[in-house]
Order: C-alpha cells, then structure tokens, then sequence
C-alpha cells in the first residue's frame, strides 16, 4: 500500500536520543499514521522547553509526552509535534517498554491528533486508541494499549 507524500522537518532541541531517531525511522512513523500528504515538523525538546508550551498552550504546569499543533488538515495534514525526550524517556522505563516502542507511539499518536484525532469522549478515545493499534502493529511494535 503507497503511503502520503511527507514534508517533514525534524529538529533535536535535546539531542539526548537522536541516534535513536533517524530521519527514516521517523518518516515510517508518520507516514503509518497519515491518512493524506503531510507537511509535519518534529521537534524533540527537554523538560523545560515542554513545561513552557504546555502551560502556554494548554494552561497545564508540566511536561507532557507529546503535543500536537495542527494547522490544517486537507488537502495535506500540516502540524507541529513536539515531543519531551525526558517523559517519553521516563514513560517507556516505567511502562517496561522500549524507548523506540514509546517514541513510534507518541508519533503515531500525536499524527492522528493532527488528522482531528480526539480522546476526550469515551467513543472518540476507543476509535483513536483502536487506531493506534492497527498502525502499531502494522510496524511491527506491540499494542500500546494491551496491559503488560
């Protein structure tokens, strides 16, 4: 099956896992979860820099996984992902995962929220997560969502 055409910019405000990160890895991710070409910028940060969008963006006083900062989404899918090297790292750790598991996941995640991907209703988070799924498996990772 042909994927969408991806523009994607990827930036290492912390550089902490960027060997980990390989611009191809990454591309694979998106493209997964593109369901249109898509004009994406990944910019991985440190706490700090997550904390300040997070509370400037969202009014929440921490840093979180992955955040999401769509622009549109047809005819091409165009966003910001930002995503905090330290909780993904933290996350993976605490859910006995591995690290690269954890970041295809917050990719694939946070480009199905730039499609207009929701979670705040029951239905919308179990079509999302049901998503999620299916992409990850496609790749080859286990089910995020399956209890360990």
């Amino acid at each position: 099956m042909s994927r969408p055409e991806l523009s994607l910019s990827l930036q290492f405000a912390d550089a902490r896992h960027r060997a980990q990160l390989p611009r191809h890895k990454v591309m694979r991710w998106i493209r997964a979860a593109l369901e249109l070409p898509g004009e994406i910028a990944v910019r991985i940060v440190d706490a700090e820099e997550g904390r300040a969008l997070n509370h400037d963006y969202r009014a929440k006083d921490y840093a979180t996984n992955v955040l999401t900062f769509d622009y549109s989404h047809e005819p091409v899918v165009g966003a910001d992902l930002v995503v905090c090297a330290e909780v993904v790292e933290r996350e993976a750790r605490e859910l006995g995962i591995e690290l690269l598991a954890h970041y295809a996941h917050m990719l694939v995640h946070g480009t199905l929220h730039a499609q207009g991907y929701d979670h705040e209703e029951d239905d919308e988070a179990e079509a999302m997560e049901a998503r999620e799924t299916e992409i990850m498996l496609a790749l080859g990772f286990a089910d995020p969502y399956q209890k360990r």
